[in-house]
């Protein structure tokens, strides 16, 4: 079945709220201009693009047509033009994918996921980097990506990248990260518009693979997902929790899932899927318990 087409859709009607509340709190940090600036200054963007082109495969319909057809069909469903370059780079062992580029933007994935991934799942992979792109945050991506080595070249004087961690803007930035995968699941889904392909697609992202994937395993996925909101962390001290998201590539994704059905239950991904024009749907947000004054430190 031809999926819709999401003619005028934009970030503010799928953003999650803690993406929200995140990215408010990270502007506010006073050291972030500065970062950015420096960024600007080290060409990260031109590196990072020279990188990805002078090392990976550039995929075409010729060479990958499978990851081709699906790109181009996730683009056209979050319209999302013009269409970035995509490349494919080395098997890492898990499933892998990013986007990059903030002038040109760049998504790429890797072996794993053109093996392990559907055509259905890799509509969830693709949407999920490209609302990256469609919501303006490869910036924040980028300075996260490079900030190991951005503290190891710029002095304290210059930066003040010594105080950088007490004073809350790297924890800031890697919770903000987190935070931001719940709206970009939202795209995801809104891609693949089937909510069991983004439960299988999650479930492998975290390492399960295709033989394993049965009714069993997909519904004690899900039971367990639901229970994770239910988990209260108050308990655990702030080192824990900071040193927890601080590894923030991992994929969460129990955690992603959880947020993702909360979406889908409140019947918020529906009525965006059922109006007419997506642009100008009502906006909704699920209510959760502690969702307007939900705090990295204080609650998950």
């Amino acid at each position: 079945m031809a999926k819709k087409i999401l003619v005028g859709l934009k970030t503010v009607s799928y953003q999650h709220p803690f993406d929200q509340k995140a990215l408010a709190s990270l502007n506010k940090m006073p050291g972030l201009p500065l970062l950015m600036k420096k960024v600007n200054e080290y060409g990260i963007d031109r590196l990072l693009r020279m990188q990805i082109i002078g090392g990976e495969f550039k995929v075409t319909p010729r060479n990958f047509p499978k990851l081709h057809d699906a790109f181009l069909e996730t683009c056209q469903i979050l319209e999302l033009d013009p269409q970035p370059e995509l490349y494919l780079f080395r098997g890492t062992g898990h499933i892998s994918s990013y986007a990059v580029g903030v002038e040109k933007p760049i998504v790429g994935v890797n072996l794993e996921a053109m093996e392990w991934y559907s055509p259905d799942e890799l509509l969830f992979a693709f949407g999920h980097e490209i609302a990256r792109i469609k919501g303006g945050y490869i910036a924040y991506q980028q300075i996260a990506n490079v900030m190991p080595l951005l503290k190891n070249i710029i002095s304290s004087t210059t930066l003040g990248l010594g105080g950088l961690a007490t004073s809350g803007l790297e924890v800031a930035l890697y919770n903000w990260i987190i935070m931001s995968r719940f709206t970009c699941d939202r795209a995801a889904l809104l891609a693949c518009q089937n909510i069991d392909v983004a439960i299988t697609a999650l479930m492998k992202l975290a390492g399960l693979p295709s033989d394993y994937l049965n009714a069993d395993t997909i519904a004690d996925f899900q039971a367990q997902a639901r229970e994770f909101t239910n988990i209260n962390l108050d308990s655990l001290d702030q080192i824990t929790k900071i040193i927890s998201f601080m590894e923030y590539q991992f994929p969460w994704a129990v955690m992603r899932t959880a947020e993702l059905l909360k979406w889908v239950d409140a019947g918020e991904y529906e009525k965006l899927m059922q109006a007419e024009n997506p642009a100008q749907a009502e906006y909704g947000t699920v209510n959760t318990e502690n969702s307007a004054d939900w705090n990295f430190m204080s609650s998950w």
